[in-house]
């Protein structure tokens, strides 16, 4: 195996995905949930999460080019849904019936994507893939993978313990933080898919 990829997989896939980060936003999202509903959605979160990495890494570029969409399009538009979601936790507006309304399952959406395959991560995917050629790199960027995504499921699984040490009044702080940290972030992918058109364009 291939262990300097396997080190350059994770530590990117690592930061991009941001694990630590993941906490706070999940736990404004299933807030209201009882702690059984809490971990099925981060193990439903993790599930959809892989499946759509799986699918991007071996059928990613295929998919772009048929459909005629650039990886530029595809982190613009991951970076609007997320201003969304942002809004929503700086407003208060993701708790209970409501957040079950808009997203019927937030394990789905917005936690599975694209909050943990998102485009930067689907992105830096289809590249490891693209730049892989032997068995051996293919087996150290799917282990970088799994180790990332298993992180990610941590994170979440455990989330509830940071719940009960910070109380509610943390948790709300935690999710006015959460929403403003995540809107820097899709603000930033959103200047990143501009400054990708105008390059191509130039």
């Amino acid at each position: 195996m291939d262990l300097q990829l396997l080190a350059s997989v994770i530590v990117t896939l690592f930061v991009i995905m941001d694990p630590p980060g993941t906490v706070p936003i999940f736990m404004s999202l299933t807030a209201q949930m009882a702690a059984k509903d809490r971990n099925r959605s981060a193990f439903q979160a993790l599930l959809v999460a892989t499946g759509v990495i799986v699918v991007f890494a071996i059928f990613g570029q295929s998919i772009l080019n048929y459909m005629h969409i650039s990886l530029a399009a595809l982190q613009g538009a991951g970076g609007l849904l997320l201003v969304l979601i942002a809004l929503q936790l700086l407003t208060g507006s993701t708790s209970g019936e409501e957040s079950a309304a808009k997203y019927k399952n937030v394990a789905f959406v917005p936690l599975g994507t694209p909050l943990m395959a998102g485009p930067g991560a689907i992105v830096a995917v289809m590249v490891f893939v693209q730049q892989s050629s032997q068995l051996s790199e293919y087996l150290a960027v799917g282990l970088g993978i799994a180790v990332v995504l298993g992180s990610l499921y941590l994170a979440m699984r455990f989330a509830g313990v940071v719940q009960r040490v910070l109380g509610e009044n943390g948790v709300e702080l935690v999710t006015r933080i959460a929403g403003l940290l995540l809107s820097a972030i899709a603000v930033q992918m959103i200047a990143d898919s501009v400054t990708a058109f105008v390059k191509g364009v130039a």
